[in-house]
């Protein structure tokens, strides 16, 4: 068998072994890499773990993500409530919400991305379901749920589409998994008219993630104008196959594919904001 076929991991074997310090230093990376690579812009974010601490997670302070520059950009969470460790705290997000319920739900889950990627948007706005269209994006699964906040508000609420507390966070992750299960069933779950959310056993899953869903919905979109396109070529051209997503089988090996090869992506994305001026990291 060779090793595309059967990949070691790439990911870090035990999430509380590592250094506080080198996480804190790739987290900073992470909100970079995201940025170059059109995941989020001054929106959008993404947090960890505390390693050696799992009751308490790390994101950057109110800012865009471009410009997080060192740990002092950095709070700390508690898991059970997403209120600040510290009570000196600077100004957060206001949807760290999205991040607290889920690690609070799934104790194997160490990194969370949030995004409004613009390739996605068409996709929780229109109704038409995400599929995963090219081998990179098997761990979308056939069946990306939709999570609906428009439904769970009440008379008065603001209704601005935040996931601005505990109770909308939670209904958030619930959409990850069945009713009680501690491990996610999907990798991203879609946030109707707003955007989405994704999740990982360490930072390379999650950017991985969330950045593969971006170019796969750029890629479904383009197939599927193409495909309508087609008739206006007339009738002696057709089309040399069926549009069609990855089979079952296929998500599941390409998954495996995915996250054994998802540390040489990392290396590169990892460059490229070290080498451009705008990315600052004293991490």
């Amino acid at each position: 068998m060779d090793w595309y076929s059967q990949p070691s991991s790439s990911g870090t074997a035990d999430w509380n072994s590592q250094n506080y310090s080198d996480v804190k230093r790739k987290l900073i990376t992470a909100n970079h890499i995201l940025h170059q690579q059109g995941v989020v812009d001054a929106y959008g974010h993404i947090s960890v773990r505390c390693p050696g601490a799992p009751d308490r997670y790390l994101m950057c302070g109110y800012m865009a993500p471009g410009i997080v520059t060192s740990p002092d950009d950095l709070i700390e969470y508690w898991v059970k409530d997403s209120s600040p460790v510290s009570p000196n705290a600077k100004k957060g997000y206001s949807e760290r919400f999205i991040h607290g319920e889920m690690f609070k739900r799934f104790p194997a889950v160490n990194c969370v991305v949030h995004s409004h990627a613009e390739a996605v948007l068409p996709y929780v706005t229109s109704g038409v379901p995400l599929l995963p269209v090219f081998h990179m994006a098997g761990f979308l699964g056939n069946d990306v749920p939709v999570f609906d906040i428009g439904t769970l508000y009440s008379p008065g609420d603001q209704q601005d589409l935040l996931v601005r507390d505990s109770r909308l966070g939670s209904a958030l992750a619930a959409k990850f998994s069945a009713d009680g299960a501690e491990t996610p069933d999907h990798a991203v779950v879609l946030m109707r008219r707003h955007g989405y959310s994704t999740h990982g056993k360490d930072i390379e899953t999650a950017v991985y993630r969330a950045i593969y869903t971006k170019v796969n919905a750029g890629v479904q979109t383009n197939a599927m104008l193409l495909r309508s396109a087609l008739p206006s070529f007339g009738p002696a051209t057709e089309a040399k196959f069926e549009l069609e997503p990855l089979t079952d089988d296929m998500c599941r090996g390409c998954t495996v594919m995915n996250e054994g090869t998802q540390d040489k992506p990392w290396k590169l994305w990892a460059a490229e904001v070290e080498k451009s001026s705008l990315y600052i990291n004293r991490g």
